[in-house]
């Protein structure tokens, strides 16, 4: 499932980098520490990987 927002986007890219190990899991926060938690690295790339052309900046319904 593709982000629906650039922030959600971003915090998917974070948790996937934490999932990869290029960043450390306990830097993460809020979106970014529930996905981390909660999706599996394969969730994480759909997410984080759709293009950000047209995308609002948050979307107050996710």
């Amino acid at each position: 499932m593709p982000a629906k927002s650039e922030a959600q986007q971003m915090a998917a890219g974070a948790a996937l980098a934490a999932k990869r190990g290029e960043k450390k899991a306990s830097e993460l926060e809020g979106a970014a520490k529930s996905m981390y938690d909660s999706m599996d690295e394969d969730e994480l790339e759909k997410m984080a990987s759709a293009k950000q052309k047209n995308k609002p900046k948050h979307n107050a319904k996710s």
